[in-house]
C-alpha cells in the first residue's frame, strides 16, 4: 500500500508540485537519520548526511523506476551517500576484537536476551552496534531494527544475497561476543546479589 502512495507523491513532484516531497521527507526521515547514525556515529554528521541524501533523492528522483520498493532505493542512497562521506573524511569506526563464536553459544546468548524485556534488550543491542564497523552495523540494523530482507539488503548493499547471508552470519556472530562481553558482567552480578 505504502508503494503506491510514495509512488503517488513521486508523480506530483515529477509533475512539478514541489510541495510533495515534503510528505516523502516526512515519512523517510527518521529511517534515513537513523541509518546515518550507525554509520557515522555522530549525531550532527548524521543530520548532515540526511540533508544530503534528501537532496539527491529529490535531484534523482526521475531516475527512480519502481524495480525496487521506494524505501529500498531510499536507503540505497542513504547507504552510498554515507560511504562517500567516510571516504571523504577518512574516518571508519574501531573495530572490535572478536573471538570464535560456536553456533552454542550464540543461542545461548540469544537466550539470555529473551529474558531481557523488549525496550532493555533493543538498547543493549543499540550500544552493541556502536562497536562494530559501520557497515557491519548497517547491515545488522536493516536486517533486525528495520526488517528488511536479504534480497532488499543487497540491493541496498550492491552486493549478491549469498554474499549478504554470509556477512549477515558473520556479523551476528560478532555483536553475540560483543554482548556476551556486556552482559556477563551483568549477569554475574545479578547471581551474586541474589545469592547474599
Amino acid at each position: 500500500m505504502a508503494i503506491i502512495e510514495d509512488q503517488h507523491y513521486i508523480n506530483l513532484i515529477l509533475n512539478g508540485n514541489q510541495n510533495a516531497f515534503a510528505t516523502l521527507v516526512d515519512r523517510y526521515k527518521n529511517m534515513v537519520f537513523t541509518l546515518a547514525l550507525k554509520m557515522v556515529a555522530h549525531r550532527e554528521e548524521a543530520e548532515e548526511i540526511a540533508q544530503d541524501t534528501f537532496i539527491k533523492i529529490y535531484n534523482s528522483l526521475s531516475k527512480f523506476k519502481g524495480e525496487s520498493k521506494f524505501s529500498t532505493w531510499v536507503y540505497k542512497i542513504t547507504y552510498n551517500t554515507c560511504l562517500d562521506y567516510l571516504k571523504k573524511n577518512k574516518k571508519e569506526k574501531k573495530v572490535a576484537y572478536i573471538e570464535d563464536f560456536s553456533e552454542h553459544q550464540t543461542k545461548e546468548l540469544e537466550s539470555i536476551l529473551e529474558t531481557i524485556d523488549e525496550k532493555e534488550r533493543n538498547q543493549v543491542i543499540q550500544n552493541c552496534l556502536e562497536e562494530l564497523p559501520n557497515d557491519e552495523a548497517f547491515l545488522l540494523t536493516l536486517y533486525y531494527f528495520d526488517d528488511q530482507s536479504v534480497d532488499e539488503i543487497s540491493k541496498v548493499m550492491n552486493n549478491t544475497v549469498s554474499n549478504i547471508k554470509v556477512k549477515l552470519f558473520r556479523t551476528r556472530k560478532k555483536l553475540a561476543s560483543i554482548l556476551k562481553s556486556r552482559l556477563e558482567p551483568e549477569i554475574l552480578d545479578y547471581y551474586e546479589s541474589e545469592r547474599r
